[in-house]
């Protein structure tokens, strides 16, 4: 009987060690070599009626703490995905429970990250979230107090950077035909009557607004538009044209869109690579902004929003690009492995991920007819 007790005790004690160990909910902390900078991070796993649920935060970096897309474990294996950053991590816990030797997939190259359950001694501090950006009175017709243009020399074909840092609007490789496109929301085909130049000579923009304050959207394309008259000298006047144009519509299937985890005025926009082809990364994005994106740098025409969707949404999308797009310039995205099936064309991967169709039309489309155009004047 005694003999019998004990063996009851010992496989009390199994089973309770084997639960604890499938017992995911906690923070687990970690610190991730990206090159030269090491960034401490925080996963903090919850349960909510029986299912897992996280949250990721990144200490060293001044950005808002984001959700995980899903999370899993099977066994001692542990998987989750953040899909607006496009993160991926896989991992294996340890028997005790209290670590995850895994490996942190943001691209095309994994890194070893390691992960180990906070303690009350052990804990790092999650910050409080930063505040919102003060905004612009919304009344406001800002100008840049001060503006330096310089020639970019690189030989660039397509504009690399256009960004605004605080107070800090910045680009990088764009032409004056970039800076027509984004500041009056027009695609290249858009702009008739111009000089050959205004796509082929690059610049780099530094400026500052002269009011104080994060600007709208719109605020930002003022500025822009006022700097182009100025440093440009541009005049022109709008017509209409029948142009072959993309028609983005919600698919018959519904829109599969995702409100953004974001805040703030301004949209983020992109492209990074991943394991089966390019993503296009929205982030606090309208779908204006996104066909705004698609018809700038993406496709070879006008893209018109007919989906009627006004909220904001977080957006990944990825796709096999062909010889149309990216002006024939495409950027020089990583091989993909083999073994690894490629991601679907573009127009299927938007219909697969956001639930949207874009089809091909001739339509009345607005365009920007230029009058008078110079190239920029010395700083």
């Amino acid at each position: 009987m005694k003999k019998l007790i004990l063996c009851a005790v010992a496989l009390v004690a199994l089973v309770g060690g084997a639960l604890r160990a499938q017992d995911l909910t906690g923070n687990w902390q970690g610190t991730l070599k990206a090159g030269n900078k090491d960034l401490r991070v925080i996963v903090a796993v919850t349960k909510d009626d029986g299912r897992l649920k996280g949250k990721f935060y990144s200490l060293d970096q001044n950005i808002p703490p984001l959700n995980v897309s899903s999370i899993s474990q099977d066994g001692s294996t542990v998987k989750f995905t953040i899909d607006l950053a496009g993160i991926t991590y896989q991992g294996k816990m340890s028997v005790d429970s209290n670590a995850i030797a895994g490996t942190w997939t943001q691209g095309p190259n994994p890194i070893p990250l390691n992960l180990a359950r906070a303690t009350k001694e052990t804990a790092w501090e999650i910050p409080a979230p930063p505040p919102p950006p003060k905004m612009m009175a919304a009344d406001a017709n800002p100008s840049f107090d001060v503006a330096t243009i310089k020639p970019n020399p690189s030989g660039g074909s397509s504009m690399q950077q256009l960004t605004l840092n605080g107070r800090d609007f910045k680009t990088v490789n764009s032409s004056l035909g970039d800076l027509i496109q984004f500041a009056y929301n027009v695609q290249s085909k858009q702009i008739v009557g111009a000089p050959d130049w205004i796509d082929k000579d690059r610049y780099d923009i530094a400026a500052t607004p002269d009011q104080e304050g994060a600007p709208s959207l719109d605020q930002l394309r003022t500025m822009i538009r006022k700097l182009l008259a100025d440093r440009f000298q541009l005049k022109f006047h709008n017509d209409k044209r029948e142009l072959s144009a993309f028609v983005l519509t919600v698919d018959k299937s519904g829109q599969k869109l995702k409100p953004t985890q974001l805040t703030g005025p301004l949209p983020g926009t992109g492209m990074r690579p991943g394991p089966s082809g390019p993503i296009l990364v929205l982030f606090n994005a309208t779908v204006e902004n996104f066909t705004s994106f698609l018809q700038a740098l993406v496709l070879d025409r006008p893209v018109v929003d007919q989906t009627g969707l006004t909220g904001r949404y977080d957006m990944n999308v990825p796709f096999t690009p062909d010889e149309s797009m990216f002006n024939g310039h495409p950027p020089p995205f990583p091989k993909i492995a083999d073994g690894v099936e490629p991601a679907p064309a573009l127009f299927q991967a938007i219909q697969q991920t956001l639930g949207l169709k874009l089809t091909a039309e001739k339509t009345q489309v607005s365009v920007i007819a230029i009058d008078h155009v110079e190239k920029p004047s010395a700083n």
